[in-house]
């Protein structure tokens, strides 16, 4: 007998998210789920810059002035983000978040070259001191922001504490960054449909999983448009501006933490992030200004 798919809805980054995975009951759906969703909760709460006790606040006070011990995790999320600035030619770089300061993606104005240009000097991983098992801002001000991958590092974590637990059909959905256990019960691929960037209602693909991780970046997700030009969340840490050249890049990888980092990566390349995709080696769909789709 094929076993029921069950779907726990839930909150968590400021994202709608799922877990779906096979159970017997919904009960046993929901205890198999629970402690995925706590370690969710545990990694918001430790990586989060609104949370005045976060590992990520408490270097950010500390900035200009001291280091602060970190654990092997964070130390770990550390190395990694030093990886993708690297691979990315410096245009990922987790203390860029600070540009936040002066771009409100609410209350949707552009910010003065002026207030950009004070900023700036703030932007730099290279600016950041690690040594022993603590890390320092060198400047005050500065900012670490794992927003970048932290959601992705959630789902690869979610899933394995899941997989661990025998789950063997199902997968976890946080916010669009999906990491699959395994097929459907009954053998079958899941087809996940790519949103069009422009159609919230529409998809541009369907992509069939067994396994393995999709992440999407897009210049539709956070966003607003002025003087006829739309300006996304996405910056780019040279010159504080966003990014136009893509409107979506969706990439599969064993580990979302992986796919998100390289869509990201793709988006803040722009022109040449096409040429970076492909190099990876990774399975990719984008769309330019233009429209135009590219795939592999």
């Amino acid at each position: 007998m094929v076993s029921p798919i069950f779907t726990i809805d839930f909150q968590a980054m400021a994202s709608r998210c799922e877990i779906r995975l096979a159970a017997a009951s919904g009960a046993e759906a929901r205890a198999l789920a629970e402690p995925a969703l706590e370690e969710v909760r545990r990694i918001e709460a430790k990586y989060s810059r609104y949370r005045t006790d976060s590992i990520v606040s408490r270097i950010n006070a500390a900035a200009g002035v001291s280091a602060v011990a970190c654990d092997e995790e964070t130390l770990a999320l550390l190395e990694y983000a030093d990886a993708v600035y690297r691979s990315s030619g410096g245009r990922f770089d987790i203390t860029s978040g600070v540009l936040r300061k002066v771009w409100d993606f609410r209350m949707g104005t552009v910010p003065s070259p002026q207030s950009l240009e004070r900023l700036l000097p703030l932007v730099g991983w290279q600016q950041v001191r690690r040594e022993g098992g603590s890390v320092m801002l060198s400047r005050a001000g500065m900012e670490l922001d794992f927003g970048g991958f932290g959601k992705e590092y959630a789902v690869d974590r979610a899933a394995e504490i899941l997989t661990a637990q025998g789950v063997q059909h199902g997968y976890v959905n946080l916010g669009g960054d999906m990491r699959f256990l395994g097929p459907r019960p009954d053998g079958g691929e899941w087809s996940i449909g790519i949103q069009h960037p422009r159609d919230p209602r529409a998809t541009v693909a369907s992509v069939p999983f067994s396994r393995g991780a999709l992440a999407t970046s897009g210049d539709y997700e956070r966003f607003f448009e002025a003087d006829g030009r739309r300006y996304c969340h996405i910056l780019d840490p040279r010159s504080g501006m966003p990014v136009s050249y893509w409107r979506s890049v969706s990439v599969v990888s064993p580990m979302a933490i992986a796919a998100g980092s390289c869509s990201t990566t793709a988006m803040l390349l722009e022109r040449d992030g096409l040429d970076f995709l492909e190099q990876s080696g990774l399975s990719f769909l984008t769309i330019d200004q233009d429209g135009r789709i590219f795939r592999r």
